[in-house]
């Protein structure tokens, strides 16, 4: 395994939408080992493939590791089929160290997706579950957290990062 370095906010890939996985091989694998290794250092929730250069359909994810049972968790060519609910809560994102801010998700999702060995799985998630899946997926699709800030805090979150951008 290898720790990979995570994209900041700027670097084009995390605007580029990503490509669907079309083989599940040892590259692939090595891939998510990567990413899993990255997270767990970074100490984030989840991670996206293009957060880490990579422009594929895939994320992994682990809602338990900060009680210390880790479960990683692996989405490839995930998709959201059902949704339910409203919340409005703080998020933050590692390709945007330091800033967080409330951001409307869905309360509930049902998401569809291969797991690491290619089999497909669905699976119901609700509260941080269902916001980290909604996070992820976005990465996915070029749209960042920010991208849902009304005006006004957008303008003072770019005003924030010029100070705080990592050099």
């Amino acid at each position: 395994m290898a720790k990979r370095k995570i994209r900041i906010l700027g670097d084009p890939v995390l605007r580029e939408k990503a490509l669907p996985v079309k083989e599940i091989d040892g590259q692939l694998q090595q891939l998510i080992d990567d990413m899993a290794e990255t997270m767990y250092e970074a100490k984030g929730l989840g991670l996206a493939a293009n957060q880490v250069g990579e422009k594929l359909r895939l994320f992994v994810l682990d809602l338990k590791q900060r009680e210390g049972s880790p479960e990683l968790l692996v989405f490839i060519n995930p998709e959201i089929v059902a949704t339910e609910g409203e919340i409005y809560e703080e998020e933050g994102c590692l390709s945007i160290p330091g800033y967080s801010a409330k951001v409307k998700r869905r309360a509930k999702v049902l998401v569809r997706a291969l797991d690491r060995e290619g089999k497909p799985f669905e699976m119901e998630l609700e509260g941080l579950g269902a916001r980290a899946v909604q996070h992820e997926l976005d990465h996915l699709e070029g749209i960042l957290y920010v991208d849902y800030l009304s005006p006004l805090k957008k303008s003072l979150f770019k005003r924030w990062w010029k100070k705080h951008k990592p050099r």
